[in-house]
């Protein structure tokens, strides 16, 4: 995670300062120091404080960022969630990047949170997608876990999920498994993306660790967690497309063991987080 946040942190400075800060330059004397405040204008729950801390370790090393919640606390608004000190360019000139870090990574886990209690007593967990903000992957799937929900594989090289083209390609669902069967090591679930029963049946007469049942109604959805019981007890079955927030309590209470939301990650809205500074 450390190489990952100074990865983002690197280059979101290097997009935002440029050349320099050149209004804080202008009007903010050199040798003053001040102390700040981050602060949650509205309810949500804190992810990304190391990120946030990362951006000021870059800036200047004389910043100290001090976290006052943890990742995963959920907050009510007007809550500091954070404390900055030190040289007043340097907190200017990382509050940016900083703020939208903990902005977007926080909005992920609010969005979390509210589907994790959405299931609560289902059995079902919730998970996240591979639809994440290209290069922001790692702190957005732990923003996930911050917020309650659970990760899906990180990337296609961890692990086993055949989907429609592939089984286009090789000519159906059961020699797609049979070929990963063979492909892959031991170690390894195979998981297969079905959108109908027949498919269905036929990926578990494949002997397919884990299905996923995709954009299936509710109804749908119940019926094919009753034949997978039925005919392969021990599969993992998983549900994805359709499901929002007024539609998820019903699709765990039909039955699956994990739901799969790409929402989470690639349509959170950013919360409200601002920085307030006072001279001292």
């Amino acid at each position: 995670m450390r190489s990952t946040i100074e990865r983002v942190v690197r280059e979101a400075l290097a997009e935002d300062v440029g050349r320099g800060d050149i209004t804080t330059e202008a009007v903010v004397p050199a040798d003053l120091c001040v102390r700040a405040r981050v602060i949650a204008r509205q309810r949500l729950v804190v992810a990304g404080l190391d990120a946030a801390r990362g951006v000021f370790a870059q800036v200047s090393p004389e910043v100290t960022f001090t976290p006052l919640a943890c990742d995963g606390n959920e907050v009510p608004a007007e809550t500091p969630i954070a404390r900055v000190e030190g040289p007043s360019r340097a907190i200017l000139m990382g509050e940016r990047v900083s703020l939208n870090l903990l902005m977007h990574l926080s909005g992920i886990a609010t969005i979390t949170r509210e589907y994790v209690r959405a299931v609560e007593d289902t059995g079902a967990r919730v998970v996240d997608t591979r639809k994440t903000t290209p290069g922001l992957r790692e702190l957005e799937k732990a923003a996930v876990r911050a917020g309650g929900g659970s990760n899906h594989r990180f990337g296609l090289d961890d692990g086993v999920l055949i989907k429609d083209n592939h089984v286009a390609m090789v000519g159906g669902v059961a020699e797609a498994v049979h070929r990963a069967r063979r492909g892959a090591h031991h170690l390894l679930k195979i998981e297969v993306e079905v959108e109908a029963l027949g498919e269905l049946r036929e990926a578990l007469a494949a002997g397919a660790d884990a299905v996923l049942l995709d954009n299936m109604t509710p109804e749908q959805v119940c019926e094919a967690v009753a034949l997978a019981r039925r005919e392969r007890p021990g599969v993992i079955v998983e549900v994805s497309g359709g499901v929002n927030l007024e539609t998820v309590r019903e699709y765990a209470e039909a039955g699956p063991d994990l739901i799969s939301v790409g929402a989470l990650t690639h349509s959170a809205l950013a919360v409200d987080v601002s920085l307030e500074v006072e001279a001292c």
